[in-house]
Formats: structure tokens, C-alpha cells, sequence
């Protein structure tokens, strides 16, 4: 994008990439430098664990607030994405997975939107990638293997019973390169870029409005409020996507355990 020159010869740099890679807090170099991003992440761990112990702490028959709250988290983790994804037969075990997944993904989502931190941290590549590629394809290819043995799993995935043979070879490439390559990629890219594009789109409203009042003349500071009406319309918005990007990094989990498990392609 290019930037904004006003009259008066004041420039408005629209954010960028550049915005998301934050610096140090401290440390130094690529490997020993702690930034925002990182912290954060420990963080929201230490946010859940909290919440949940506190919550249910001293369970009660007729729930409090806080109860009632973690209680209704659980149940739409365990009931709404795992047995819906996985089945009534196999569900219960991956029940811990599957709504550590989804509360853990929410809650750096939800950063983006919260005063002071303002920053979702699934916005940084790596960390959709290591949940990914760490977590989720080690656990859906381990269950298949498991089940159904090494031999049978592959079969099951690369050769199910009825593709003809004459389409066999293109069928069981394009299904390994999916399985085996591109869920575990694509899993971690659909957060991420909306993450990333969400809050680029609010920084652009919020910085481009904060410009036009501060330095743009008297017929172009209206337009500032009508910058500002946007950013707040799409705090609401991207609010929205951020519980359901969540929700959908968990179900398509919970899908890829229930798809290896299945006895049927």
C-alpha cells in the first residue's frame, strides 16, 4: 500500500508486516530474544489453568457464575466438537485435546481485541505451525496407525475399496500430499491469516483515523470519526472471527482424529 501525503506534507505509512514482528523485550539474536508474542503465550496458559481451578474449585450442585461459565466451555468443547467430529464410541479420550485446543487458540485470539496487549498471537505464523504440526498430525496419524496398523491405515487413506484402478495412482498422490502435507498446513494458515488480516484492518482504521485528525486540515478531519466508527465496527467483527477461528482449529482437530479412527474413508 502506498502512503498518505496530505497537503501540508505530513505522510501517513499504512501498517504492514513490519507491524507483527515485534521487538525483544530482551535477550538478543534469533534464538535467545523473548519478545510480546512469547510471553503472552505463557501467559494465556497461566490464564486458563487459573480460571479453570478457581472455577471449579468447589463444585456445587446449582453452579455459581464461574462455574457455570467453565462448565459451559467444557461441555461445548466435549460435546459440540469432539463427539460431534470424532463419535459417541471414541470421543471421551480426546476430550482434554480437543478443549485444550480450542481454549488455548481463543485466548490468543482474544488478546487482539483486549487494551494493553492488542496483539492476537496466532497473528505470528509459528505458533498455528507448532500447534499444528507438533500437536495435531502427530496425534490424528498416531491413532490411525494405531488402530487400523501401518499397512491398513495407508490403505484405508491412499486406496480405499472402489476407486477404480486406472485412477488409483493420481488418487493415492493427491490424497497423501493432503493427508500427510498439506491438513497440517492449511490448519495452521486459516488462523493465521485471519488473525493477521483482521488486525491489520483495525490498525489501518485506528492509525489512518488517528492521522486524519491529528494532522489532515479542517475538510478532512470528519473523516477521521467515520475511521474510527469503522475500527470499532470491526472490533465487534473481528471479535467474532476470533471465537470462531478457534472453533474451527478445534473441529477440524477433532475431524482428522474422527477420520483416522473411521473404519471407512
Amino acid at each position: 500500500m502506498g502512503a498518505l501525503v496530505l497537503a501540508e506534507g505530513a505522510t501517513f505509512e499504512p501498517p504492514g508486516v513490519k507491524d507483527f514482528n515485534l521487538p525483544a523485550i530482551f535477550g538478543s539474536g534469533y534464538w535467545g530474544s523473548v519478545t510480546k508474542p512469547m510471553l503472552m503465550v505463557v501467559l494465556s496458559v497461566v490464564i486458563i489453568a487459573a480460571f479453570f481451578l478457581l472455577a471449579t474449585r468447589n463444585l456445587k450442585t446449582v453452579p455459581g457464575k464461574g462455574q457455570f461459565f467453565a462448565e459451559g466451555i467444557y461441555n461445548f468443547g466435549r460435546n459440540n466438537i469432539a463427539r460431534d467430529q470424532i463419535g459417541s464410541k471414541d470421543f471421551q479420550k480426546f476430550v482434554p485435546l480437543i478443549f485444550s485446543l480450542f481454549v488455548f487458540v481463543l485466548v490468543n485470539n482474544i488478546y487482539g481485541i483486549i487494551p494493553v496487549f492488542q496483539f492476537p498471537t496466532m497473528a505470528r505464523i509459528g505458533f498455528p505451525i507448532a500447534l499444528s504440526v507438533l500437536v495435531v498430525y502427530p496425534v490424528y496419524h498416531y491413532v490411525g496407525f494405531k488402530r487400523h496398523g501401518f499397512k491398513g491405515y495407508l490403505r484405508k487413506e491412499l486406496a480405499p475399496p472402489g476407486v477404480p484402478g486406472f485412477v488409483l495412482p493420481l488418487y493415492a498422490l493427491i490424497e497423501f500430499a493432503e493427508k500427510f502435507f498439506l491438513n497440517p498446513l492449511t490448519l495452521a494458515i486459516r488462523v493465521f491469516a485471519a488473525m493477521f488480516a483482521g488486525h491489520l484492518i483495525i490498525m489501518v482504521f485506528t492509525l489512518g483515523g488517528s492521522f486524519l485528525l491529528t494532522e489532515a486540515s479542517g475538510g478532512l478531519k470528519p473523516v477521521s470519526a467515520l475511521a474510527f466508527v469503522f475500527a470499532i465496527l470491526m472490533t465487534f467483527l473481528e471479535a467474532f472471527i476470533q471465537v470462531l477461528q478457534a472453533y474451527i482449529f478445534a473441529t477440524l482437530t477433532a475431524s482428522y482424529i474422527g477420520a483416522a479412527l473411521a473404519s471407512e474413508h
